[in-house]
């Protein structure tokens, strides 16, 4: 009997939908032994029942549920509560989910300044009134999806790597323990090489960094201590799929923290300073360094600061 699958999106661009399509051939395999219940990137199932004939919000009941995004209004948390109740193993899918990613940058400011800016300070902007019908009513914040409902799993990244969602549902599938989180940083399972001295200032991403097109990553120097602002310190490693290579270190770029903080209880502004201040770069050069180093992680630790 094939295993039930239900899938809900919130807060989000949509990318972790697009990693499930780029997972490519072994997809054939899951979808073999997946009946898809609930999913509306692909299926037109509607919640209030295909004539509208319910009074509240429903899913199937699935053996499986992933969700993708924070949760930023009162009809994701309802419906985060009915993905809860009607699924036996739930899942939060990329960083949205599992911190909060980008949209939990907004957590920097109450919800009321965030309404102003765009309804009524914008340039662009007709000032009309404030959308009213049929909006669901905006959170305090953005939250990550388990400071809402408990969750089985974690696939972060933004997006997550195919390999890990694939991996998972092949898991529950067969019977296997869900795959566990790295315990290692993105700096543990970087190959390039180290010596421990920065150079003197930060460099903008733009600039190209010292390296040679197709040799080995062995032969290029940290991005760190090439100047780079590189969260790597700071952040989980596990990105890196079947050879173990950090995505963004492959493309020759610094980690942006997108699989999230070390640990639950971590904190990556703390991380980030001392790694910075141990090769000799001065942390005061990065503007907006709560911001900066909470890019993906904000759900939990982002909060408005005291106005002046």
């Amino acid at each position: 009997m094939a295993a039930r699958l239900a899938e809900e999106w919130f807060a989000i661009c949509g990318g972790c939908e697009v990693t499930i399509l780029d997972i490519g051939e072994p997809l054939l395999d899951v979808l073999k032994q997946v009946e898809i219940v609930h999913m509306p990137v692909i299926m037109d199932h509607k919640l209030f029942g295909q004539t509208g004939e319910n009074a509240e919000m429903e899913i199937p009941a699935a053996d499986v549920g992933l969700i993708s995004g924070g949760i930023r209004n009162e009809e994701h948390k309802k419906l985060a509560l009915e993905m809860r109740k009607k699924c036996k193993i739930l899942i939060s899918l990329g960083s949205c989910a599992c911190f909060g990613g980008i949209p939990a940058l907004a957590n920097q400011f109450s919800t009321q300044e965030l309404v102003d800016k765009v309804y009524r300070d914008s340039k662009s902007t007709e000032k009309d009134g404030l959308p009213h019908e049929q909006i669901p009513e905006l959170t305090d914040r953005v939250y990550a999806v388990h400071e809402v409902v408990p969750v089985d799993a974690y696939l972060p990244g933004c997006p997550t790597t195919p390999d890990m969602v694939a991996n998972a549902l092949l898991s529950i599938l067969e019977g296997k323990p869900l795959p566990a989180l790295s315990s290692k940083s993105v700096c543990d399972e970087c190959p390039t090489k180290r010596e421990k001295k920065a150079v003197g200032t930060l460099k903008r991403r733009l600039e190209a960094p010292d390296f040679k097109p197709g040799a080995p990553l062995t032969e290029m120097r940290c991005l760190m201590e090439q100047g780079y602002l590189c969260l790597g310190p700071a952040t989980r490693g596990g990105c890196g799929g079947h050879d173990g290579v950090p995505r963004c270190i492959r493309a020759y770029m610094p980690c942006e923290g997108c699989f999230g903080p070390l640990s639950e209880k971590a904190n990556p502004m703390v991380d980030m300073m001392g790694a910075l201040s141990s090769i000799g770069l001065d942390p005061k050069q990065i503007p907006d360094r709560a911001a900066t180093f909470n890019r993906f992680a904000g759900a939990g630790r982002l909060r408005p600061a005291p106005r002046r």
